[in-house]
């Protein structure tokens, strides 16, 4: 028997055919086994294969579109222009998506839209020409860009609010007393002046009403903002410290790449949750990060550590640490007082407003030396919530 030839005159396999045999293999198991949708067609649209992310992706079974056109799997109009692209392409050469790949909108067999990111491959065969198109969902990823969007909106509407709120506090309060007393000056002056027989009583009375009326009218306006912005009851409930404070943090760090900050995250691992309003907290959150972040400009070590972990005296402690300059002593000492700031151009309303946030959860907002240089911001919420935190 010669080499290479059965006794029963049937060939047998030769190297090259074992490896061709096992590159294919190898090729369908990617195929097979590829988490994206890989679709070919042939040059009339026609489809040649859909492997099983595809059928997973779409909810069609392989059977169900092998030798149907692709444009079954398109939502109108794109459904109806498919075929003329193909015809471009092979007509002119001219490369739409062929080789660069871009998002285009897709529909499921139930009917669902959904952005997919499309690359497409050419496959020159001997006498005719393939398409393999390798697909990506979107969806998920375009529903957290949504839920982050939402997240950032809320935060900034609440946070404008809050603003807004603290303003017209500290407004009316700093009003109020020259105002109350404008209207005891003046009706003491009308007093007077009705007891001065050699007074124009009539006219000088009327203008000093005139003026007492405009005063107790001004502080009437003060009140009524004052009320109409003061805060009512907020949605409390159990939530997981940590997510609650990753999330803000990440949130606050979107737009700061640049500053090529380096961020630390240490966050106690069995925390229990705790009755917080989310969005408020997260707001606390998202200034302090930010505020570290600009404090990290211009300095070397940009060095931003958040940090939670459990206390002796039943509450949880979220701290915000950087490596920057610190704070002056006396900017330290009011830090936290309305106006105060230490940005060109703040008007130090934030860490105003996220003093009264934390005072409203029963906890404490206070600022530390970081050792290492730079300022720590520490939070604590009491677990529970029918205590406050304890101040030392």
């Amino acid at each position: 028997m010669e080499d290479g030839i059965k006794s029963d005159g049937a060939s047998s396999p030769t190297a090259d055919d074992e490896a061709l045999a096992e590159r294919e293999a190898l090729l369908r198991s990617i195929i097979e086994t590829s988490p994206n949708g890989l679709i070919t067609i042939d040059e009339c649209g026609q489809i040649l294969s859909f492997n099983p992310a595809a059928e997973t992706m779409f909810g069609y079974q392989a059977d169900d579109v092998i030798g149907k056109n692709v444009n079954c799997l398109m939502p109108a109009p794109y459904r109806n222009e498919h075929d003329a692209y193909i015809e471009r392409y092979l007509k002119t050469g001219e490369k739409r998506i062929i080789g660069i790949g871009r998002e285009v909108i897709a529909q499921r067999k139930n009917g669902e839209v959904f952005p997919v990111d499309l690359a497409v491959g050419e496959i020159r065969l001997a006498d005719r020409r393939q398409f393999a198109g390798f697909i990506r969902d979107n969806s998920a990823r375009r529903a957290a860009e949504q839920s982050v969007h939402t997240l950032r909106s809320e935060l900034l509407h609440v946070s404008r609010l809050s603003e807004l709120g603290e303003m017209a506090s500290a407004l009316a309060h700093e009003l109020n007393q020259p105002l109350t007393a404008i209207i005891n000056y003046l009706e003491a002056c009308h007093r007077l002046l009705e007891r001065d027989e050699n007074a124009d009583h009539r006219q000088t009375g009327r203008l000093m009403q005139k003026a007492s009326d405009q005063a107790r009218r001004a502080a009437q306006i003060i009140q009524q903002l004052r009320k109409f912005i003061t805060k009512g009851e907020t949605e409390h409930k159990f939530e997981p410290v940590n997510s609650v404070i990753r999330e803000a943090a990440e949130l606050a760090m979107v737009g700061s790449r640049q500053l090529a900050v380096t961020t630390e995250f240490d966050l106690a691992a069995g925390l229990p949750d705790i009755m917080i309003d989310r969005v408020q907290i997260q707001q606390v959150v998202m200034n302090l990060v930010r505020n570290s972040v600009e404090a990290l400009a211009d300095v070397e070590d940009r060095m931003l550590t958040v940090r939670t972990h459990q206390t002796a005296d039943a509450a949880v402690q979220i701290d915000v640490i950087d490596a920057g300059p610190g704070l002056p002593d006396e900017v330290a000492q009011r830090l936290f007082q309305p106006f105060v700031t230490t940005k060109p151009g703040g008007i130090g309303i934030g860490l105003s407003i996220c003093k009264g946030i934390v005072d409203a959860h029963g906890g404490r907002l206070w600022t530390t030396a970081n050792p290492e240089g730079g300022t720590a911001f520490h939070i604590s919420l009491p677990i529970d919530r029918n205590r406050r935190a304890p101040h030392v």
